[in-house]
């Protein structure tokens, strides 16, 4: 049914959860496909143990570069953008295929729903990401608790998504040729991908809320160095800006019909369907304008 791409990067205890998360959840046959960065900590001995699908390098290439490489041994006609920190739940693949027989065309973006451990929000509702605490590491994951409270995590399907897992139709991958390798390792690929699909007139932009992945959190970032997932994020916006001289948070609120707080943070826009053009407004002009001035400031100091 789906072709499932995995990069990991010496991240063997999470990557057996997903792996074993989506033989014993999905309801389809699927094709695992593991890219291998490094993978120093025996990654390679368990993939080829398991006779699952890999690509292999020696030094950590990045998120952009891993997905590229292993979308070439893809067998199905749906590629599933996976991370490796991923829990997957039951019926996640049902809600997907589900979604497909409802579409007419291969133009479309089709997210999962990441349930969080932690949350930002003092107050969680509809609006907000899902949150439930089923352990902050592998070590003290409770997949028991987790499958008994599922259908106590509400959500909705939400507009504008950029998040993971998610579903393109192979076409439109090679039509504009998987991710960019602009960004490394990685943060902001992910927008890149999505302004890509855009372009070639992609519109449907949904997030599922009920195919549920437990997401235990960047933990390849934050395990190396604390600061490494905000400066991430920062360069991938910057990188962003240069690229399409709009921003994110602009791309995502106006083009995508994101939810953006005030604070910057996701919250969920109920899906209404198909979005249109952005609304050329003042509002509109005036962060566009806040745009441009960045973007003069960075070509400014060489970024």
């Amino acid at each position: 049914m789906f072709s499932i791409l995995i990069p990991t990067y010496n991240n063997l205890e999470y990557l057996k959860i997903c792996i074993n998360s989506i033989k014993k959840n999905s309801n389809y046959k699927h094709q695992i496909i593991i890219h291998i960065n490094e993978g120093s900590d025996k990654t390679i001995e368990y993939v080829d143990k398991n006779n699952l699908d890999f690509k292999f390098n020696k030094k950590n290439i990045g998120m952009s570069l891993a997905l590229n490489a292993a979308s070439e041994l893809a067998k199905f006609k749906y590629i599933l953008i996976s991370h490796d920190d991923f829990y997957y739940c039951p019926n996640w693949d049902t809600e997907f295929v589900k979604e497909l027989n409802l579409l007419n065309n291969n133009n479309f973006y089709l997210s999962g729903t990441m349930v969080n451990a932690v949350s930002s929000f003092k107050k969680n509702d509809l609006s907000k990401p899902p949150v439930f605490n089923a352990g902050l590491t592998f070590k003290d994951f409770d997949e028991d608790r987790l499958l008994k409270n599922l259908d106590q995590i509400k959500t909705i399907d939400f507009q504008g998504s950029t998040k993971h897992p998610a579903l393109v139709h192979i076409d439109i991958w090679k039509k504009v040729g998987g991710w960019s390798e602009d960004y490394f390792p990685t943060g902001g690929d992910d927008s890149d991908f999505n302004m890509k699909l855009w372009n070639e007139n992609v519109r449907i932009f949904k997030g599922l809320g009920k195919s549920s992945v437990y997401h235990f959190g960047s933990i390849t970032t934050r395990k190396k160095d604390k600061s490494l997932f905000t400066y991430l994020g920062s360069k991938g916006n910057k990188i962003f800006l240069k690229k399409w001289k709009i921003s994110i948070n602009f791309f995502e609120k106006f083009y995508l019909r994101s939810g953006i707080d005030k604070n910057k943070r996701l919250i969920f826009n109920e899906y209404k369907g198909p979005v249109l053009d952005p609304e050329k407004n003042w509002v509109y002009y005036y962060e566009l304008i806040k745009c441009k001035i960045t973007l003069f400031y960075l070509i400014l100091i060489k970024f």
